[in-house]
């Protein structure tokens, strides 16, 4: 793979996402310049103009408001901001503005506020032409706004440098996906068939506390919701997935009745998904019985689902699967997964779940084979398997914590790779080298809350997610951090 398609396909430091974030750029400005010396404007209206396309050439959609400098002009900006579903505002202090015309409407917004601190012009020192100082005092304004917006307790995060030098401008950017982020978790539409495996408790959150706390929907099946779907799915669809499958993965000792019922499964959850416009879902395998209306159980739609942007949990845990599907549509490089066994030995740590894993991660093309399914009478089912491919990569984990707050455990990793014999070659499974000891990860993680249910997430994002988690208010824990 090229490194262009690996930028495509993971996110990197400067987090390529599948999704734009989309910013209103907030440019603050005093009246009385404009009355005094309107032909400032220009040049004021022309570094407008630089900021956005810079921030537009860092992955944003922009849409710049005109200079304001009025309340009723910055409250005009704002409502259109939101009318227009921006993920945040960027601030952009053009000289000094007084606070007390921008900071009732920022107050009182939605959004995340993201300041950039920051000004035209490189050097001010004591051989500078002092017609700079009209372009360049912006500072004073931040000071002022900051200060009112604090006690107004409105949260906002701020970044300071030279625009043209350094990483002010990415550091930017990075909030804007955080607030990316933010924004798709809190629209999140998870179906859920059946309900938690019996006993988990870890990710276990009432869905009213799930919709009150993050914003996150619960579509519950109905009894009857499966079988109606599955009488839905024509042999013409079927035939065709299952060319397609035979297409994308590598088909070994595949009964073509199981193929064909777990296909069936597939696209009559398919179907569910596409109707209830879910952005994932769960199921508890314990449910997939004949009872249920199930064909087979569907981890191959699950494993194809997360491929296609759709997040997914295993057991009911609606928590991961809105996780699962807010990383997605960020990250293509994301998927559902376990951590299993410690390897003591060999200091790394095993990733698995049963059959269900982003098929676009693996070392080689995926399998397609017949999979013991003896949790319930449905029989033996159709799942893709392989290895996760070697990287780096980070583990995210969303924990609730006591009193309806949560937990974002972020940890840098590298994905190993397996050289030789694979004895667990038909299973979903990979490896991973923690940022410290397995000893001390394990207990780290533990202390901090971390479910048995996480993200794996191919790049490195993790300050995306310290910044995500921040926004959000969540207590942020990097693993391996030595701040």
């Amino acid at each position: 793979m090229s490194g262009r398609d690996a930028g495509i396909l993971f996110g990197n430091a400067r987090g390529n996402m599948t999704t734009k974030p989309k910013v209103g750029l907030l440019p603050l400005y005093l009246k009385l310049y404009d009355d005094m010396w309107p032909e400032m404007r220009k040049r004021v209206d022309g570094f407008r103009q630089q900021i956005a396309t810079a921030l537009e050439e860092r992955g944003l959609e922009v849409s710049a408001a005109p200079v304001c400098r009025l309340e009723p002009e910055f409250n005009a900006a704002i409502e259109n901001f939101e009318k227009a579903g921006m993920d945040a505002i960027v601030t952009l202090h053009m000289a000094y503005s007084p606070s007390l015309e921008s900071s009732a409407g920022l107050a009182a917004t939605r959004l995340p506020i993201i300041v950039l601190d920051t000004t035209p012009t490189y050097g001010y020192g004591p051989r500078q032409d002092t017609v700079e100082l009209l372009y360049n005092h912006g500072i004073h304004g931040v000071q002022d706004m900051c200060n009112v917006l604090l006690r107004n307790h409105k949260p906002f995060q701020i970044e300071a440098g030279f625009w043209e030098k350094g990483d002010v401008l990415d550091r930017v950017a990075g909030w804007a996906r955080a607030a990316r982020l933010a924004t798709t978790i809190r629209h999140a539409r998870i179906g859920r068939l059946g309900a938690a495996f019996q006993g988990m408790g870890d990710f276990a959150v009432p869905t009213a506390t799930l919709e009150k706390t993050l914003g996150v929907q619960t579509v519950v099946a109905s009894p009857a919701l499966v079988p109606s779907l599955v009488a839905k799915v024509t042999e013409q669809a079927v035939e065709a997935e299952m060319a397609a499958d035979r297409e994308q993965f590598v088909v070994e000792n595949l009964n073509p009745d199981i193929h064909r019922r777990a296909t069936k499964a597939g696209l009559a959850l398919r179907l569910w998904m596409e109707e209830e416009k879910l952005t994932g879902f769960t199921i508890n395998f314990m449910v997939a019985d004949k009872a249920s209306g199930l064909p087979a159980m569907p981890f191959l739609e699950a494993s194809k689902a997360m491929a296609r942007g759709i997040g997914y949990a295993g057991e009911g845990d609606v928590l991961t699967a809105s996780l699962v599907g807010t990383l997605l549509q960020a990250y293509a490089g994301t998927t559902f997964t376990e951590t299993f066994c410690p390897d003591w030995e060999g200091g790394q740590i095993f990733l698995s779940h049963m059959g269900e894993m982003n098929v676009q991660l693996t070392a080689a093309k995926a399998r397609l084979i017949e999979m013991p399914f003896l949790a319930t009478d449905l029989g033996n089912t159709a799942a893709a398997c392989g290895c996760f491919r070697a990287g780096d990569a980070v583990l995210v984990n969303l924990a609730p914590g006591p009193d309806d707050t949560y937990s974002l455990i972020v940890a840098p990793i590298v994905m190993q790779e397996v050289v030789g014999e694979d004895k667990m070659s038909d299973s979903v499974h990979g490896w991973f080298k923690p940022p410290m000891s397995v000893a001390d990860f394990l207990g780290a993680y533990s202390r901090a809350g971390g479910t048995h249910h996480s993200a794996l997430v191919y790049g490195n994002v993790v300050d995306d997610m310290v910044r995500w988690g921040k926004l959000m208010q969540w207590n942020t824990v990097v693993l391996g951090s030595s701040n």
